[in-house]
């Protein structure tokens, strides 16, 4: 599905195009009626499920292009609309001085399925996803905020969280506490593996491996974009077990 780096780069493809376009209209409608605020001082729309699309991926009467990607159909969560305007990152309230650094410095690299827990915002494996998939629905530069990943990330983060989760009986995974080993995996991707930016274009989807770690590039001087932003939608199925999304490939 997601072999070799942990990314995998599809198109351009004219079914990918189709849904793009029809999905379009549809997402600038969304956030045109949207009460969710921006963070980062106006420059980022998060849009967790902002996208109405059907249960089989169809929008705007267009179907779900599965027969251009390397992925088994199945059904489908509302999508999320990252949306980044030019003069990302900003800082913005409640977060403080190191997170921003995080943010400009290391584009807010995370993996996705780890949910912040309790006062403290412990990481758990709570959303178990089978891939990520970002399909860009409008035309802008390479430098307008890019998906970043960091190649073969996937491969230590498996080893990390899997050593961490073994002492604990498999129908606990999704309550225990994985910070820590979360925390020195990711130093260590940040130290062997190769920071990549990948840049899309309408047409084109990019599938990464569940367990690579990824981010945000900050925008670059010049680049350009629609009046709306750089609009990327984003899916993320779930799996039924932890067990699944820790198994390696």
């Amino acid at each position: 599905m997601v072999s070799g780096p942990g990314w995998r780069r599809i198109g351009p493809d004219p079914r990918i195009a189709a849904w793009a376009a029809a999905a379009l209209p549809v997402a600038q409608a969304a956030l045109a009626a949207s009460a969710e605020p921006w963070r980062c001082g106006g420059t980022w729309f998060v849009g967790v499920d902002a996208l109405p699309n059907g249960p089989e991926g169809q929008v705007g009467g267009v179907a779900f292009p599965w027969a251009a990607l390397p992925l088994a159909p199945q059904p489908l969560h509302r999508a999320q609309l990252s949306v980044v305007r030019p003069g990302y990152p900003q800082p913005w309230q409640g977060e403080d001085a190191a997170a921003f650094g995080f943010r400009l410095r290391r584009d807010a690299a995370h993996l996705d399925g780890l949910l912040p827990v309790g006062p403290d915002k412990r990481r758990m494996v709570q959303e178990p996803h089978a891939w990520i998939l970002g399909l860009p629905l409008n035309e802008c530069s390479a430098g307008a905020s890019a998906l970043v990943v960091w190649e073969d990330s996937h491969r230590l983060m498996q080893a990390a969280l899997a050593a961490a989760l073994a002492p604990h009986p498999p129908d606990t995974w999704g309550a225990v506490d994985v910070t820590e080993a979360y925390k020195a995996a990711r130093a260590e991707v940040f130290r062997h593996c190769r920071r990549v930016e990948l840049p899309a274009r309408p047409g084109e989807a990019t599938v990464l491996h569940r367990l690579t770690i990824h981010g945000v590039a900050p925008w670059a001087e010049g680049a350009e974009a629609p009046p709306e932003g750089r609009i990327i939608a984003y899916f993320r199925p779930l799996m039924a077990r932890v067990s699944d999304w820790i198994a390696p490939d």
